[in-house]
């Protein structure tokens, strides 16, 4: 009985000093690093990140930056972050330049701004170098296939402009705040509104400083992520003579215009001519009806007595005389105009 007692704690001790020489094995050179750089880290934290499958030597490393910038960061926050799909690297780097240059940046701010850039081209680390060394963005943009934005003076001139501006990123108002195409749609507003505003091109090629000043009293990088420093006019050059290209197109649609109303004009004159000459045939048919009605009439007065023969024979004498004297009207009207 005492043997397998024996053995049984020969094989506890053996199986602890197993586990010891693998913790030692795996953890010892992670450990030992963050102590000497008196970042220490415990192996029971090492174990739970390891069952957590959170990298040790990411964490550790970056909690050493920090601590050898003088920014004290648990392993636990950092822990935090890499499970929640941060970069945590990019956040202690963001940390260091911040510190270096004096930012107020502690390290929620920066966690949340590395997750709401999450997905994007952009890191923390750039924004926090953004807000250190501002940035030019070009208005508008050449990716958007324009290289100038044209507005049109109050002269009818067109006026086309190329700015650049000069932004520094706001880390306060970075989380939520609206990104560089906000700023350039509002300083295109803004240059538009400015030359709309301008009483001759003349003006605007002048003094294109003014258009500057216009943009930057507006305050357009409110509610953005983005301070803007500066607006300048990189080039100004003249566009069409939009407003009498504009009177050309209204007088061409006021000929047209005119050209309908005198073509209906003229479709409602010749249809009262035709509806005239309709009429008129009417009527002759009308005459004609009434003449064949005559013959009918003679007739009758015959048969009842008050038309006698030679009452006849004397109107058909008076329509031959009539008839003769139309020929011979007739044949001097020929003759008068062959002379």
């Amino acid at each position: 009985m005492g043997t397998i007692i024996t053995t049984v704690i020969l094989g506890f001790i053996s199986l602890a000093a197993l586990v010891l020489i693998l913790l030692v094995t795996n953890f010892f050179g992670i450990w030992l690093r963050a102590k000497i750089a008196d970042a220490p880290v415990s192996f029971m934290q090492l174990i739970g990140m390891r069952l957590r499958r959170v990298p040790l030597g990411l964490i550790v490393d970056n909690r050493i930056n920090a601590i050898k910038a003088g920014i004290p960061v648990e392993t636990d926050l950092l822990e935090a972050h890499f499970l929640a799909g941060g970069n945590v690297n990019s956040v202690v780097l963001a940390l260091i330049a911040a510190h270096k240059a004096g930012i107020n940046l502690d390290f929620n701010r920066a966690c949340a701004i590395d997750l709401a850039i999450k997905g994007t081209s952009k890191t923390v680390l750039e924004a926090v170098r953004t807000s250190i060394n501002p940035k030019v963005i070009d208005c508008p943009n050449p990716s958007s296939g324009r290289t100038t934005i044209d507005a049109v003076a109050r002269d009818g001139i067109g006026v086309k402009v190329r700015a650049r501006v000069t932004v520094r990123s706001n880390l306060d108002r970075f989380v939520g705040g609206a990104t560089e195409e906000t700023i350039i749609a509002r300083v295109g507003e803004g240059i538009v509104t400015s030359i709309g505003s301008a009483a001759s091109y003349k003006n605007v090629l002048e003094n294109p400083d003014n258009i500057s000043k216009v943009v930057l009293n507006k305050g357009l990088d409110s509610g953005t992520a983005f301070e803007i420093l500066s607006v300048d006019i990189a080039d100004v050059d003249i566009g069409e003579n939009v407003g009498a290209k504009l009177q050309a197109e209204q007088a061409e649609a006021d000929k047209v215009v005119a050209q309908a109303k005198a073509e209906m004009r003229r479709a409602a004159a010749v249809a009262t001519e035709q509806e005239m000459k309709a009429r008129t045939q009417e009527m002759r048919a009308k005459v004609v009806a009434a003449e064949a009605e005559i013959p009918q009439a003679m007739a009758e007065a015959f048969r009842e007595g008050n038309l006698g023969i030679m009452d006849y024979m004397k109107m058909k004498n008076i329509t031959a005389d009539t008839s003769m004297r139309e020929a011979i009207s007739g044949a001097d009207k020929a003759s008068s105009g062959l002379k």
